[in-house]
């Protein structure tokens, strides 16, 4: 009688090597080969589930996805629509540990982007994910539906602080990048 196998069982363990071999090595090293060793699998066995380098980027955006969105809806909802909103956002900003290497992730999905049509794919529906949590975070502000100049500024502000704080973590310690989030924060409850 065949073997039968659970492929999402097996897929949630090479998702758990995988968050592993990121979290201790970061997102670089992530690769068939040492995600497989990781699992203690072959990489021929890995790659029936992934069978290139983009495929793992894509599944492990889905995951980052999925964290973000645990993170931002079973969030702390107490206090001002203005610590509310800020909150939500910090969420998606490479604030921690656990922030950072899921930038990484969503920063080399973007690189694919533009001639990987999957990864294409990934990065927008990722993409989407920002703005719906944007729009929400500039409705609260204002209490009105969401203006789409004000959810464009604020994405572009959010983007360019995760970029930022990724890149020069100097420059740009998490504790500036939540200053800056606020400054504009207020500004749109302002206007």
């Amino acid at each position: 009688m065949p073997k039968i196998v659970d492929h999402d069982a097996r897929r949630a363990e090479l998702a758990r090597a995988m968050w592993r071999v990121v979290y201790r090595d970061g997102v670089g090293a992530a690769t068939v080969r040492s995600i497989a060793a990781e699992a203690g699998w072959s990489p021929s066995a890995l790659r029936h589930y992934f069978a290139t380098q983009t495929e793992l980027l894509v599944f492990a955006m889905e995951h980052v996805q999925a964290e973000a969105a645990e993170r931002i809806t079973g969030g702390d909802r107490s206090g001002s629509p203005r610590q509310v909103a800020q909150r939500i956002l910090e969420q998606l900003l490479p604030l921690d540990r656990q922030r950072v290497r899921e930038a990484e992730v969503w920063l080399l999905l973007a690189a694919r982007a533009p001639t990987d049509p999957a990864a294409r794919a990934r990065a927008a529906e990722a993409d989407d994910g920002i703005r719906r949590a944007v729009e929400f975070a500039v409705t609260l502000l204002t209490g009105e539906p969401a203006d789409p100049e004000a959810v464009a500024g604020l994405h572009a502000v959010l983007d360019g602080l995760a970029l930022h704080t990724l890149l020069h973590p100097g420059r740009m310690p998490p504790r500036r990048a939540r200053e800056l989030l606020g400054a504009h924060l207020d500004a749109l409850a302002a206007s």
